[in-house]
């Protein structure tokens, strides 16, 4: 990866000017980062603050190249993340990758206490069944499917789907994420499974993996719910989160998108029947000139 450095105006001037796919600003090349994996361009100030953006967000340990068009697909390397963001934004990015692969591995938990961060190791033999894991930090005994204190010979309390992320989560981030109107702002995507968080805004949700859009509370989809019903009436009454007044606003655009579409066609449906005859007509001679014999 190509990094800025410095190096007088007068010497900048006269180097040949590249753009930024996210700003569309022109940039000498010494203002530019290349990604190693695609080769794809930007300023380095704009990758920053993407990086960084996503690194906050919380949940994104592969960082893909920010243009939705890259032919290869690429992703930042570790050593080019660490080269553009702060210290401290990096030491969260490692702790965030660190957290994904053990809630990733199956032979690897968390020990549940709220007062120990421990990693502890699961019999890889048995993974597939609830065992009695001991943590080597604070010693307690759980079980590894409930994470609730070891209950030999007995069945695990039963789980409403699977269990709340923050489940799997060290104590100190399980605390962080605890809330008591809805479970915590990370759920997961009922289409995809993809955990999503929500740190604010409405309840209308589209997961960034699967592009599915559902209600925060109820998980219920509102993909064809375009005028936001679902909020009119049953348990998630009046929890979109914005007013009544920008509710109806939002309607009023909807519906006067589709009603402009329709006058459109209206409008241009006469037209339309007058051309054809002509349009019909120059087929028909074009296809009397493609069976005319060739002169001898």
């Amino acid at each position: 990866m190509t990094t800025a450095r410095y190096r007088p105006t007068w010497d900048l001037a006269l180097d040949p000017l590249v753009s930024c796919k996210l700003c569309l600003g022109e940039f000498p090349l010494e203002q530019m980062t290349t990604i190693t994996q695609c080769q794809c361009v930007f300023c380095t100030l704009c990758l920053k603050q993407y990086v960084e953006l996503l690194i906050k967000e919380g949940l994104e340990t592969a960082i893909s190249c920010p243009d939705s068009a890259c032919p290869k697909r690429g992703h930042l390397l570790e050593n080019e993340i660490e080269c553009i963001v702060a210290t401290a934004i990096m030491q969260r990015y490692k702790k965030l990758q660190f957290e994904r692969e053990v809630l990733l591995d199956p032979c690897r938990t968390w020990c549940p206490s709220s007062s120990c961060q421990a990693v502890c190791q699961l019999k890889e033999m048995e993974v597939a069944q609830p065992q009695l894991v001991k943590c080597a930090v604070c010693t307690l005994e759980f079980c590894s499917a409930c994470k609730a204190n070891w209950h030999p010979g007995q069945v695990c309390p039963p789980q409403e789907n699977n269990l709340p992320i923050t489940a799997f989560l060290p104590g100190e981030t399980r605390s962080f994420y605890k809330s008591d109107d809805d479970g915590g702002p990370i759920k997961r995507c009922p289409k995809c499974k993809v955990y999503i968080e929500r740190d604010e805004g409405c309840a209308q949700m589209m997961c960034k993996n699967c592009k599915h859009a559902f209600c925060w509370y109820c998980l219920e989809s509102l993909d064809d719910d375009f005028l936001l019903i679902h909020y009119d009436k049953g348990p998630c009454r009046n929890k979109l989160g914005h007013s009544r007044a920008s509710v109806i606003w939002h309607r009023t655009q909807v519906v006067g998108i589709f009603a402009g579409f329709g006058l459109l066609l209206l409008v241009a449906s006469p037209f339309l029947l007058l051309a054809t005859p002509f349009v019909l007509c120059c087929k028909c001679k074009c296809s009397k000139g493609d069976d005319d014999p060739l002169p001898t």
